[in-house]
């Protein structure tokens, strides 16, 4: 058996198959993670509350990153730790994703907004995530309470330009990566999924070298570069693939057990 500690996964992509199920096999690989004293926990670009329902299956003890890391919560959703976008730079960015033609989204602490309920993808993330978003043209107000503002499309070279523009414009005070190939995921700049597993070595008491991550999307790619053993799925693209140390199979065909099995307890 490999030294490995802790094991932090990914949902969307990885944890879960496209339709959004957490497997038997799924549930049983972890369970034999706990067998094995290894500690096992989740982060994602989802709000805290739309990892609720892994809890109790996967019998997670461990810190929650929400948000990519902008919201950390305990398993009973008691907030943790916060990180805010600036104040004065939340404005700016739904500007540059409105110019790029991105729908936007906004999340303040535990509230979703959206300006239109039939939007793209709202839906299909209100069912994701069980619970609805609040319609609000101005989007809650854009202020201080900002944790994760998403811009929203299925053109990838919007999302890529958008990205660009965000990184060249305001990337000393952001965090901006897709958590979805139609999502744009824009966060304090230090709340990103390396700073997830940053925190969850400093509260569990493990090195990162003892840290196993494993993921899809390129906001994966960070924690990647903060654990001992990264795997990266067999639906990632090519370039996530190319930053982990293992490619496992993909997520309609239980690659997150596999990867389990076959790297950490194998």
């Amino acid at each position: 058996m490999s030294d490995i500690k802790l094991f932090v996964s990914d949902v969307d992509g990885t944890l879960v198959t496209p339709d959004k199920r957490l497997t038997d096999a799924a549930v049983a690989a972890v369970a034999r993670l706990h067998e094995a004293g290894i500690a096992f926990a989740v982060t994602s670009g989802r709000p805290p509350r739309g990892m609720a329902m892994l809890v109790e299956p996967l019998r997670i003890t461990t810190p929650i990153g929400g948000f990519n890391g902008g919201l950390m919560v305990d398993p009973s959703m008691k907030v943790l730790e916060e990180r805010r976008l600036p104040a004065a730079v939340a404005p700016e960015v739904v500007a540059l994703l409105d110019h790029h033609g991105l729908d936007v989204w906004c999340y303040q602490g535990v509230d979703w907004y959206v300006r239109h309920l039939d939007a793209p993808h709202v839906a299909k993330e209100a069912a994701t995530v069980q619970f609805s978003p609040v319609v609000d043209p101005d989007l809650g107000g854009i202020g201080g309470r900002v944790v994760k503002l998403v811009g929203v499309s299925d053109d990838p070279k919007a999302i890529a330009a958008a990205t660009t523009a965000l990184r060249d414009r305001l990337g000393h005070a952001v965090s901006a990566a897709a958590s979805q190939p139609y999502y744009l995921d824009v966060t304090h700049p230090s709340a990103n999924k390396g700073r997830v597993v940053a925190y969850l070595a400093g509260v569990l008491g493990v090195d990162e070298s003892q840290i196993a991550t494993i993921g899809d999307m390129p906001n994966d790619v960070l924690m990647f570069s903060r654990s001992g053993l990264s795997i990266a799925m067999g639906n990632a693209d090519p370039e996530v693939q190319r930053c982990a140390r293992r490619v496992t199979s993909s997520n309609d065909e239980d690659g997150f057990a596999a990867a389990v099995d076959r790297f950490v307890l194998g």
